[in-house]
């Protein structure tokens, strides 16, 4: 008889599972930190030095999100620390750093035999998991979820240490002293945490921690605010002299550097090159040949990318896919593909009896495209290989290196670097793969820097998708909705994504794997932000023959898209005020209503008219009251060169708010990528590659282009949210029915002028 995870769980929870119980039990694990000359390490996030410098350890990527800001502000609101005594590094892989609310969301990507038992069991293999696969992953804006109130923790341990140690030596009960500044304080007795720290670190961490009564909150600033953060950037100040340090700027003694070339697709074969070509180039360190790929190393990278450039070699590719026959696949199944029923809210698929008005909305796909194009450096020697990256899940990476090698994942040791930019473009470990194989190949150190050609052939778009919308709408209150349906036509990309990431596959082995299969994750944001009496949300799966995967905002982009211009244009059909009609359907959710009223007064909303320039949207991300919300007028005016958004204005309910300067800095962040999306040039194929590389040709954003923007945020007492999906999601949508606004002509296609305007 087969047995299965699932059959196995099932079995012990009902006949008690004593095995199973201790298999889920969480798990301690021993601090990863090491202490430099001076230094005294209070568990596995902060350090004490004796200069009183408090370094803590951050166990996510940074990758312009402000995250090695966001975490140590914790600590030392925490501990009671001065700012200017903070200091920071990246955290070793490390199960202590497990992110389990990221290994509960995406469980049915490694586990989905046993995925869905109960939340609770859900909640207790995520944390295992997490644990013992080191699962530091950064994705999902899950890291204040997963680890504010670990740093907390990690920081009223230390302070009532360094508390006990100050005590010991005046006499007194360590409650009776305060810390703040910096410093231990009794009445007129002060000492410093460098002082305390060598002694502190003796005493054993109070259990449980004595947290502060309040955690770290800002108070929302009005939009037109130019007050100082209270925590400023650690990284900032780096990045402005150029001495924050990428992959890029790794340096090993004797390394040398690698440019590459790849097929179009994942099953690509290497056909030949011309090795001859390359002998006259200077500093040519070896070429490295494997079946889907060549890459040469030289001297210096640009010697590497010429030898490349004269060697001219060539792909075989078994069946080469266009963005016409795309469109062609995701047309016929939209209308006539099998359908799985992936949501169902109210009175779900009874509730609609016929169909009063349907669209149907197309959407590209997009690259996440960051400036900083795929890079690692690496050293092979002894059996042992060392790795500096930028991965958003660097114990994948290690595993997939480590694999492609053959040696054991423990002598893989990966040194995490920030990123320039991801937009989850470096949850993928192909670089990790390839400088490994290079590594072993030369015998030397090297680093590895894909072109901007091999970025944009390599890296996954996030997939296209087709939207038909159908709504049943009241006869009693015109152009009320009283049922929606939501077909979707894309590929199953998160569970493709999840086959590559959890199960080392190939790209076009992850699409034969999950070929058909219907994928909730890959039509999040589907259910929409309203309440309404009946929603029904179907997933047609289908094979595109390109592999996809992640960019910033996900199935959000899409999903919200479609939905937002669907309610405008029955607004405007039926001869709505757009503002007051999406109010009407909001039900409970007071905060989102609050959003739309405060966006609505700060771009001076006059209710959409004809010709007016503005358009709404609104968006909601996530359950419960974790959610993050967010609403967005666009206002666009047409001048000699077309026509141009000249402002977005957006009201946010992130909750409770750590760090309101990078929280706007998110907004606009995503607002910008939103209007990427919106108005930049269509990714499109032809026989396999992109018909655009150059980063130049992609249509995106300058700084010319971009609009005035007020942004507000709404006070909340609600857990904090992330804030870094909002913009790019909602500001497609405004754009769309701003543009309508302006022109007359709704546009149901993204990018928007993808056929012109």
């Amino acid at each position: 008889m087969a047995v299965s995870r699932r059959g196995v769980l099932a079995g012990a929870a009902a006949g008690g599972g004593l095995l199973v119980a201790w298999w889920l039990m969480p798990r301690a694990y021993r601090t990863p930190l090491v202490a430099a000359r001076g230094e005294h390490i209070f568990g596995a996030w902060l350090k004490i030095a004796a200069d009183g410098v408090v370094t803590v350890a951050v166990p996510q990527l940074e990758m312009g999100q402000g995250i090695t800001t966001l975490l140590p502000q914790i600590v030392a609101h925490e501990l009671g620390a001065d700012w200017r005594q903070i200091a920071v590094e990246p955290a070793p892989v490390s199960g202590a750093y497990g992110n389990v609310p990221l290994a509960q969301k995406w469980i049915a990507l490694w586990d989905p035999l046993a995925a869905g038992l109960s939340a609770r069991t859900d909640g207790l293999m995520a944390a295992r998991f997490a644990g013992a696969q080191r699962f530091n992953a950064t994705a999902e804006g899950t890291s204040l979820a997963a680890y504010e109130t670990t740093c907390r923790e990690a920081a009223a341990a230390a302070r009532a240490m360094l508390a006990q140690e100050a005590a010991s030596r005046w006499g007194v009960t360590w409650e009776e002293c305060e810390v703040e500044g910096g410093f231990v304080i009794h009445g007129s007795q002060r000492a410093s945490f460098g002082e305390l720290a060598e002694g502190a670190a003796g005493f054993a961490p109070p259990d449980p921690p004595p947290l502060r009564p309040e955690p770290l909150r800002e108070a929302p600033l009005p939009a037109d605010s130019d007050q100082a953060p209270a925590y400023p950037r650690l990284d900032l100040p780096s990045k402005v002299d150029g001495s924050y340090r990428f992959a890029g700027d790794v340096r090993l003694p004797g390394m040398v550097f690698a440019s590459i070339r790849h097929g179009p697709v994942d099953d690509s074969e290497l056909a030949g090159f011309d090795r001859d070509a390359a002998a006259g180039i200077r500093g040519l360190a070896g070429i490295v040949e494997s079946k889907r790929w060549l890459a040469v190393a030289a001297d210096t990278w640009w010697s590497a990318d010429a030898a490349l450039d004269a060697m001219k070699p060539k792909f075989a590719v078994a069946a080469p896919v266009s963005s016409n026959e795309i469109a062609a696949k995701l047309d016929t199944v939209l209308t006539g593909g099998e359908g799985f029923t992936i949501a169902e809210t109210g009175f779900g698929a009874a509730a609609m009896t016929r169909v009063d008005m349907g669209r149907r909305y197309e959407i590209e796909p997009h690259h996440a495209a960051p400036v900083e194009t795929a890079c690692a450096a690496a050293r092979f020697a002894d059996g042992r290989l060392d790795l500096w990256m930028a991965s958003q899940a660097p114990e994948q990476a290690r595993i997939a290196a480590a694999r492609a090698i053959g040696i054991a994942t423990e002598n893989v040791a990966l040194y995490p670097m920030p990123a320039g930019g991801s937009f989850d473009a470096r949850l993928e470990h192909d670089h990790a793969i390839e400088i490994a194989l290079i590594a072993r190949a030369l015998g030397r150190p090297v680093q590895l820097t894909w072109p901007r050609r091999d970025e944009m052939i390599r890296s996954r778009p996030r997939p296209p998708a087709w939207l038909l919308l159908g709504a049943q709408l009241s006869e009693a209150d015109e152009g009320a909705i009283d049922a929606l349906r939501v077909r979707i036509a894309t590929p199953p990309a998160a569970r493709e994504f999840g086959k590559r990431l959890f199960g080392n596959l190939t790209s076009m082995a992850a699409i034969r794997e999950t070929s058909g299969e219907p994928d909730p994750l890959a039509c999040e944001g589907a259910v929409p932000p309203y309440d309404l009496p009946g929603v029904v949300v179907e997933h047609v799966p289908v094979e595109i023959g390109l592999p996809v995967g992640r960019v910033r905002g996900n199935s959000h982009g899409p999903t919200t898209f479609a939905i937002e211009s669907f309610i405008d244009e029955i607004a405007a059909k039926y001869g709505r005020e757009p503002l007051s009609f999406r109010m009407a359907m909001l039900g409970s959710d007071v905060r989102l209503a609050a959003c739309l009223q405060r966006a609505a007064q700060l771009a001076g909303w006059d209710g959409g008219a004809d010709q007016s320039g503005q358009g709404l949207a609104c968006a909601r991300i996530g359950d419960g009251p974790e959610a993050a919300r967010i609403a967005c007028v666009a206002t666009a005016r047409q001048g000699e060169g077309g026509v141009r958004v000249i402002q977005l204005a957006a009201a946010v309910d992130i909750g409770r708010i750590v760090n309101h300067d990078i929280a706007r800095q998110q907004i606009e962040g995503g607002l910008v990528f939103g209007m990427g999306i919106a108005l930049g040039n269509p990714f499109k194929l032809r026989s396999g590659m992109p018909e655009t590389i150059d980063y130049d040709l992609m249509g995106l954003p300058v700084l010319a282009d971009c609009p005035a923007m007020r942004i507000e945020f709404i006070a909340s007492e609600a857990p904090p949210a992330d804030p870094g999906e909002l913009g790019a999601v909602v500001a497609p949508p405004a754009i769309a029915n701003a543009l309508f606004s302006a022109t007359g002509l709704r546009l149901r296609r993204l990018p928007l002028l993808s056929d012109g305007i």
